[in-house]
């Protein structure tokens, strides 16, 4: 008997179908809003997503050496990617869509399907307010609206840690725990550099989310700081915007970025009735850098697998079987092809199981005249 290896999974029946649909949608819906398609090779070298500017850890990658020596793999990440091939293409064109899979050795499965955006060159609030509206467009286009969408920022996090003067070893330490919302991990490693006001202030950001009224007070807190009322006003504008959408929203300004290359606004997407990330994204201008280049840059992706669990199928078809021989073959073709938005099957013997709602012989017309 032939296993998969773990992992790896096949893809049948509905829910194949359901994200055939979402690829479908979601080509629609960008191409509506003048977004231009691209697609990176699966195999990159392994250089393009572990150097410093991207950090990705070599250890989660699918891998292996060329003929050359160099380290090649799957594609693990479709923003690095996509940047990587941008840089060669003419500064015209400021909105791109992709869609496809990428390959981790970190998650329950190697493979994942995506589908997202990337929007170049565009000022601050812009990129944003296109990412978070086209996602808003999408999911109604899928008929999907119990979600909610979380706002942050990543320099919130920076400039409050800027007097403790960390080596990169601190900081990931420190950006880890409040990640995982480890408070007494968090108040130590700040403490040990010797400043307990920081250490409070971090230690609160971490239970600082929620609704508009978490943006109103730490505006407040923050009135004498101009670079963190700039970040809330943003934050609030974003907030502001989407709900008049129609969308929900929260703030979580204690979330602190996970790639290095993330500058700015980060947003995720949560389904209420699973919790499950169905889309996530934030600004990047630091991703060109690896590349020599100053290129602006923000987008999202969507988790294709994950929406694929909650749409709902397209209402199911007439299916109609025309038992036919050799003889009527062609006859039978010609029938199916008059009968259209029906699902229509040719057999030569009428099952003796079936789901068929109508079962047409030709035989029997054909004996019968």
């Amino acid at each position: 008997m032939l296993f998969l290896p773990a992992g790896s999974q096949d893809q049948i029946g509905q829910k194949l179908n359901n994200k055939a649909k979402i690829t479908r949608v979601f080509r629609d819906v960008v191409c509506r809003r003048d977004y231009k398609a691209i697609e990176t090779p699966v195999i990159e070298y392994a250089q393009t997503f572990t150097n410093p500017h991207v950090g990705m850890d070599l250890s989660t990658l699918l891998k292996w050496f060329d003929y050359e020596g160099q380290i090649e793999v799957l594609r693990p990440d479709w923003t690095t990617a996509i940047a990587r091939a941008l840089i060669n293409q003419p500064p015209t064109q400021k909105k791109w869509f992709y869609q496809g899979s990428i390959f981790r050795n970190d998650k329950n499965g190697i493979e994942s399907r995506q589908a997202g955006i990337e929007i170049i060159r565009s000022s601050q609030c812009l990129g944003e307010m296109e990412s978070l509206l086209t996602a808003v467009d999408y999911l109604k286009a899928l008929q999907i609206d119990d979600y909610l969408i979380e706002l942050g920022h990543t320099g919130i996090f920076e400039y409050l840690i800027q007097p403790l003067e960390l080596n990169r070893v601190e900081e990931e330490a420190l950006r880890t725990a409040m990640h995982d919302k480890q408070t007494d991990v968090v108040e130590r490693i700040v403490k040990e550099k010797g400043n307990g006001q920081v250490a409070k202030e971090l230690v609160n950001l971490i239970q600082a989310y929620g609704d508009k009224e978490v943006l109103q007070k730490y505006r407040s807190d923050w009135q004498n700081q101009t670079v963190l009322v700039e970040i809330i006003d943003l934050l609030d504008y974003l907030y502001t915007s989407l709900e008049t959408m129609g969308a929900n929203v929260i703030v979580d300004l204690g979330r602190v970025k996970q790639l290095p290359y993330y500058s700015g606004a980060m947003f995720r997407g949560y389904l209420k009735a699973t919790g499950q990330i169905c889309f996530s994204g934030g600004r990047y201008d630091k991703l060109y850098a690896q590349f020599d280049t100053d290129i602006s840059a923000v987008g999202l992706a969507f988790d294709i697998d994950v929406l694929a669990n909650v749409i709902s199928p397209d209402p199911a078809k007439k299916r109609i079987c025309l038992i036919a021989s050799p003889e009527t073959h062609v006859q039978a073709e010609q029938m199916r092809q008059q009968l259209e938005d029906i699902q229509v099957d040719i057999q030569y013997q009428i099952p003796a199981q079936h789901n068929y709602d109508q079962i047409i012989d030709l035989t029997k017309e054909v004996n019968e005249s």
